[in-house]
């Protein structure tokens, strides 16, 4: 069974990460925990973001606010779904007595937010409308 199909039961069934390894001291889960609900804040404020563009900038050309909104909104499912996975990979690998997993995702969570904020100012800068 692949390593990701694994990690993907233990999205919904988190009480079979005990069959593996040993109890890590609870301050390192009660962290990963901590990071876990920091990644679905950022979510939130995500998808908080992409529903604001859509709702509150009606004067926006179409395919920019549509563009925008959905980049945004996303992120914010990307991010969620992030959150979940790492949390899983962090605590088998404590239990294991692994090095932490290193990700590329907050990476290109800050670049995609990133072009988002640069098109922002673009249109601030030349207008509503285009």
């Amino acid at each position: 069974m692949s390593n990701f199909v694994q990690s993907l039961r233990l999205w919904f069934a988190p009480e079979r990460i005990r069959e593996e390894g040993d109890t890590p001291d609870y301050r390192f889960s009660l962290a990963n925990e901590r990071t876990f609900l920091a990644w679905l804040r950022t979510a939130l404020a995500l998808i908080g973001g992409g529903f604001a563009v859509d709702q509150f900038l009606p004067d926006l050309r179409w395919g920019w606010r549509i563009g925008l909104a959905l980049a945004l909104l996303a992120a914010g499912v990307l991010c969620s779904l992030r959150a979940v996975n790492h949390w899983v990979r962090c605590e088998r690998a404590m239990r294991r007595g692994e090095d932490l997993p290193v990700s590329r995702f907050p990476t290109l969570l800050s670049l995609s937010v990133a072009v988002v904020a640069l098109a922002m100012v673009v249109i601030v800068l030349f207008g509503w409308e285009g």
